[in-house]
């Protein structure tokens, strides 16, 4: 109702803004403007008087008829004519019936309040996929750009990982090799150079992908992109240890806050060179005079103790997370999975916490 209720209003308020010029008297604003006449005509007598231009004889008669016209122009009632009258009535019959109409016309197939409303996920696909013709139509200026100015280094370098996120990695590839050339060698550019050579591979390490690591490992022997995927490369070979090996050393000299921290962690899982996190130093250190069956037990039995407390409390995502990489260390996909499955169901009602979950069960293979 309160809708319609606003609706009312503003019909009344259009209707008023057309009636109103047309309640004014024409013949009024007629008379206003021949006695300003008249007045002009009187003055300019006076003017006319005092520069000499008339004697005053004349002036006296042309003031006395002057004012004779005035006084009888005021006075005289102002009357609209019947035809204007008629036509004013008209417009306001039509004013007042017709407006109404033709909003309700045009309202009623464009913005009836019956009309459902769109889906928050279909205005949030709607929001992105305007956010990504956006950046496409930014791609392709600067690209244009690059066509007349093919040794901007600054602008390959930039275009480059837009490409290599919009799923252009042949692209991505080329402009990857142009910033290469136009910007100087460093570890950091080779190493973008061959990850888009394995996304443009479908996630394998190639032969160029793996030199391209190379040398950047040889110009940074720490850089972390480098490192990650010659370990990826000597997996997919089937050098599991040497996998391992890498990825351990990386781990050994990463910030604790880095980003990567988790990937290289779950990778290491998934070759089996992980170790049940949330061990203290002091028990690591008990359980290396253990027999291989007690340092087993004991891990289990941490590991047991881990998924006694999820259950109690949920809403621990890192938690979540340890656990299910511990039972793939273990080699127990099956509790993995059932692990992963109770985890999402715990913090189903979370969406940001969901979200984190999913992202790290991905890095760990269960993104099922």
């Amino acid at each position: 109702m309160t809708l319609w209720f606003v609706f009312a209003l503003m019909t009344v308020a259009a209707i008023f803004a057309v009636l109103l010029p047309l309640g004014r008297s024409g013949a009024a604003q007629s008379q206003g403007s021949e006695i300003a006449v008249y007045k002009d005509q009187l003055a300019e007598i006076e003017r006319d008087l005092g520069t000499g231009l008339i004697a005053a004889p004349e002036a006296e008669a042309a003031r006395v008829e002057i004012s004779r016209r005035l006084l009888a122009a005021a006075s005289e009632p102002a009357m609209a004519p019947k035809s204007s009258l008629k036509w004013r009535r008209a417009a306001a019959v039509l004013a007042l019936t017709g407006l109404p109409m033709v909003a309700i016309g045009v309202y009623m197939p464009l913005g009836s309040p019956r009309l459902q409303d769109f889906p928050l996920a279909q205005r949030e696909r709607g929001s992105g996929s305007g956010v990504a013709q956006s950046l496409e139509n930014l791609v392709v200026q600067v690209e244009q750009h690059l066509e007349k100015n093919p040794t901007d280094g600054r602008g390959w370098n930039v275009l480059a990982p837009v490409l290599e996120r919009l799923g252009r990695f042949d692209d991505a590839v080329r402009a990857y090799r142009n910033s290469l050339t136009y910007n100087g060698e460093s570890a950091e550019r080779r190493s973008d150079l061959g990850e888009a050579l394995s996304a443009a591979a479908g996630g394998v390490v190639t032969a160029e992908a793996k030199a391209e690591f190379e040398r950047a490992h040889a110009l940074d022997a720490d850089d972390p992109k480098a490192n990650y995927f010659l370990g990826l490369a000597a997996e997919q070979d089937g050098r599991k240890d040497d996998a391992a090996n890498i990825w351990r050393a990386l781990l050994a000299k990463a910030p604790a806050d880095a980003p990567w921290r988790s990937l290289v962690q779950s990778s290491l899982a998934r070759v089996g060179g992980g170790t049940v996190p949330a061990l203290s130093d002091e028990t690591i250190a008990a359980s290396r005079d253990m027999a291989e069956g007690d340092r087993n037990a004991m891990v289990r039995g941490m590991v047991e103790r881990l998924a006694t407390r999820l259950k109690q409390n949920g809403d621990d995502v890192e938690g979540w997370l340890r656990l299910v990489r511990a039972y793939l260390v273990m080699g127990d996909r099956g509790k993995a999975v059932g692990a992963s499955a109770d985890a999402r169901q715990a913090v189903a009602g979370d969406a940001e916490r969901l979200r984190q979950l999913n992202e790290g069960l991905k890095t760990l293979g269960l993104d099922g």
